[in-house]
């Protein structure tokens, strides 16, 4: 889908490098270059990103993924670049997975997100995300709760 100059489409090879790149930035290096290239050729997997089409050039700027696992998709990262934040563009692609998701015949959408995240919190509440329960300790880095949410689809 191109909106102006904006564009989501599947990640591939060709974005890797910006693919972790953005993930550095927005995760600390959550993914690995494997973990993208799984990813890209899982048919399980749906990742999606949001680029800057700059004539020649793409500059990605967004990442989100979920795995569809039974009937469930959990969305495993959802990022925006920090100097592009604020625009609605992290709801465009949230909306791009749920419907992606939805069109898969999946029925529910689940994800962890961390406690002190408001931003995001209030971003998947916006697309009716309910809290579903707590994992302590999820993230290991700073030992943050995760708060599990999830919603019926469509």
């Amino acid at each position: 889908m191109t909106i102006g100059l904006i564009e989501i489409q599947p990640l591939t090879e060709k974005e890797l490098s910006q693919a972790l790149e953005l993930d550095d930035i927005c995760f600390g290096g959550l993914w690995s270059l494997e973990g993208y290239k799984r990813e890209i050729e899982s048919p399980n997997s749906c990742l999606l990103t949001v680029s800057l089409n700059l004539g020649e050039t793409k500059k990605v700027i967004g990442l989100g993924c979920f795995w569809a696992v039974l009937e469930e998709a959990h969305i495993t990262i959802l990022a925006i670049h920090p100097d592009y934040q604020g625009r609605g563009l992290g709801s465009l692609l949230l909306k791009n997975l749920l419907e992606e998701a939805y069109n898969r015949g999946l029925e529910r959408a689940t994800l962890e997100v961390a406690e002190s995240n408001k931003k995001a919190i209030n971003l998947y509440k916006k697309f009716g995300f309910k809290e579903a329960g707590r994992r302590k300790k999820y993230y290991q880095k700073t030992g943050e709760d995760a708060i599990i949410l999830w919603k019926y689809l469509p």
